[in-house]
C-alpha cells in the first residue's frame, strides 16, 4: 500500500512538471425562462457552483419571467452575492421581463443588463392567490400579513441595491408602487449598468469592466470566451414544468377524472393508470409549491358533490353546489400568506375547467335519467308486453311461442290456438297473458 502511494505521488508530480496549454477561457450560459420557482432556484445556484469548480471567468444568465416564489428568489439571490464568480444578469431576448422576482434576480448580479424592449419591476408582494391586499386612505395596506410582506420584501430589495450600488430609492417604488420601467428608464435611473441588442454586444461593452466579487476586484475578459450553455436536468427540468399552478390543477382534476372513469367502467385499465399517474404528479408539485389544504378540501368536497349528482335525484342542486365549490377551492389552494406571483389563472384556466367538468358530469346525468326511462332489454321482466301466439288453447292455461320460445302460459281470457297473444306479466316461470289487441 506505501509503495503504490508513493507511485501515486511520483506520477502526480511528473505530470504537473509536464508543461500543458493554457485552455481557452469560457462563460457558462444559464436560461431562466419561466416562474422563479425551487427547481429554476436549484439550476441556477448549481450552475453557479459548477462556475467556481470549472473556472469560468463568468456566468451569463439569460432572463425573462413574470415573477414567481420568494422562498426561491431569495436563494437565487444569495448564491448569486456569495458567488466567488462574476455574475451576469442580461434580461433577454427582446420583449422579455424581469418582473417581481426577476427584478430581485436582476438587480443582484454583478452586471445588470437588459436588451432593448424589455422592461423590469413590479415587485409588490402578492399572496400565492394573487391577492396583494387593499390599501386605506391613508395609502397603507389594510391586511397586516400584506403589509408585512410589503415592509419585508421593500426592505430585501434596498438591501440588494445598496449592495450593487444601485438605485435605492427606485427599489422601494418598485415594491411599494409597483413601479415598473423600461430598459431605457432602467439605465437612466441608474437600476441596471447596460443596455445591449444582443450577448455579442453585451460582452464587447463589458470587456475590461471592473466588478467587485468576493470583496476583490476583477476585470472581466470575455472577448473570444467560449460559451458553454448549462441545460437543465432532466429531471429538474420536470419540476420545473411542474412548478407551475395551473399544471399542478389540471393534473387533480384530469387524475380525479381519470378515476372516476375507472370506477365506472371497472376494466378499462387505460382512465385508471393515467388518472393515478396524473395524481402522482400532481402530488410532486404540491410538494414543490406552497398550497393550502383547505383549498385543497374544499375542491375535493366539490368532487363529492358534483359525484353525488350522479348517484342523487336532487334536480341539479347538487351539481350546481359541486361547481361553486371547484371554483372556489382552486382558487384557494394556493391561497398563503407567502410572497408570490403563481396562481392558478382563474379565467383562462379555472373556469373553463370546471365549466367543462361540468358539462360532462351533466351530460352523464342525462344519458342516465334517459335509460332509465328506456324499456328494459335485458332479463325475464323485458318480456312483458312481447307478441307470441297461441299454441294450445288456453283456458286459461295452454302453451304458447314467445321469441323462438315454447312457455307457459295462463290468459286472462279464453284464447283459440293460433291467436296472437300479449304478455302482461310474468310469475316466476309461467307468463300471463292476453289476447293481443287487434287479434280475433
Amino acid at each position: 500500500m506505501t509503495l503504490r502511494r508513493g507511485l501515486a505521488r511520483f506520477a502526480g508530480l511528473l505530470l504537473c512538471a509536464i508543461p500543458v496549454a493554457a485552455s481557452a477561457s469560457h462563460v457558462n450560459v444559464v436560461t431562466i425562462d419561466g416562474s422563479i420557482n425551487p427547481a429554476s432556484s436549484d439550476h441556477l445556484q448549481r450552475a453557479i457552483a459548477t462556475s467556481e469548480a470549472d473556472g469560468a471567468v463568468a456566468v451569463l444568465v439569460l432572463l425573462d419571467t413574470p415573477g414567481g416564489l420568494l422562498a426561491a428568489t431569495k436563494d437565487i439571490v444569495q448564491a448569486i452575492l456569495n458567488a466567488r464568480v462574476p455574475v451576469i444578469v442580461f434580461v433577454s431576448p427582446q420583449g422579455a421581463w424581469a418582473a417581481s422576482a426577476g427584478a430581485f434576480v436582476t438587480m443582484a448580479g454583478h452586471v445588470a443588463a437588459m436588451a432593448p424592449g424589455t422592461s423590469i419591476g413590479a415587485a409588490s408582494p402578492i399572496s400565492v392567490s394573487g391577492e396583494g391586499g387593499t390599501r386605506g386612505e391613508d395609502g397603507k395596506r389594510e391586511d397586516v400579513g400584506a403589509e408585512k410582506a410589503e415592509k419585508f420584501t421593500t426592505a430585501f430589495l434596498e438591501a440588494i441595491a445598496k449592495q450593487r450600488k444601485r438605485n435605492v430609492e427606485w427599489a422601494a417604488k418598485a415594491v411599494r408602487e409597483a413601479e415598473a420601467i423600461t430598459q431605457e428608464e432602467a439605465l437612466e435611473l441608474g437600476v441596471i449598468d447596460v443596455v445591449a441588442a444582443d450577448v455579442d454586444a453585451l460582452f464587447e461593452v463589458l470587456e475590461g469592466r471592473e466588478v467587485e466579487v468576493g470583496g476583490e476586484t476583477r476585470t472581466l475578459h470575455l472577448a473570444g470566451a467560449e460559451r458553454r450553455r448549462l441545460e437543465m436536468p432532466p429531471l429538474t427540468r420536470l419540476f420545473n414544468g411542474l412548478a407551475d399552478p395551473n399544471v399542478a390543477f389540471l393534473l387533480v382534476m384530469a387524475g380525479l377524472l381519470g378515476l372516476y372513469l375507472e370506477f365506472q367502467q371497472p376494466g378499462m385499465i387505460l382512465p385508471g393508470v393515467a388518472g393515478l399517474g396524473c395524481l402522482v404528479l400532481a402530488g410532486i408539485a404540491f410538494q414543490i409549491l406552497p398550497f393550502s389544504s383547505v383549498g385543497l378540501l374544499v375542491l375535493l368536497l366539490g368532487l363529492g358533490l358534483v359525484v353525488a349528482e350522479l348517484f342523487v335525484s336532487a334536480f341539479g342542486l347538487l351539481l350546481l353546489a359541486g361547481l361553486l365549490c371547484m371554483l372556489l377551492g382552486g382558487s384557494m389552494v394556493f391561497d398563503l400568506p407567502e410572497v408570490s406571483d403563481l396562481s392558478v389563472s382563474f379565467w383562462p384556466v379555472l373556469v373553463p375547467v370546471v365549466t367543462a367538468f361540468g358539462v360532462f358530469v351533466a351530460v352523464v346525468v342525462f344519458a342516465i335519467g334517459r335509460t332509465l326511462l328506456l324499456r328494459q332489454t335485458a332479463g325475464v321482466d323485458e318480456l312483458i308486453g312481447a307478441i307470441g301466439k297461441a299454441v294450445s288453447d288456453l283456458d286459461p292455461a295452454g302453451k304458447v311461442w314467445i321469441r323462438g320460445e315454447y312457455w307457459s302460459a295462463v290468459a286472462v281470457e279464453t284464447v283459440s290456438r293460433g291467436a296472437r297473444v300479449e304478455v302482461i306479466a310474468v310469475e316466476g316461470l309461467q307468463l300471463r297473458v292476453r289476447r293481443a289487441p287487434g287479434a280475433v
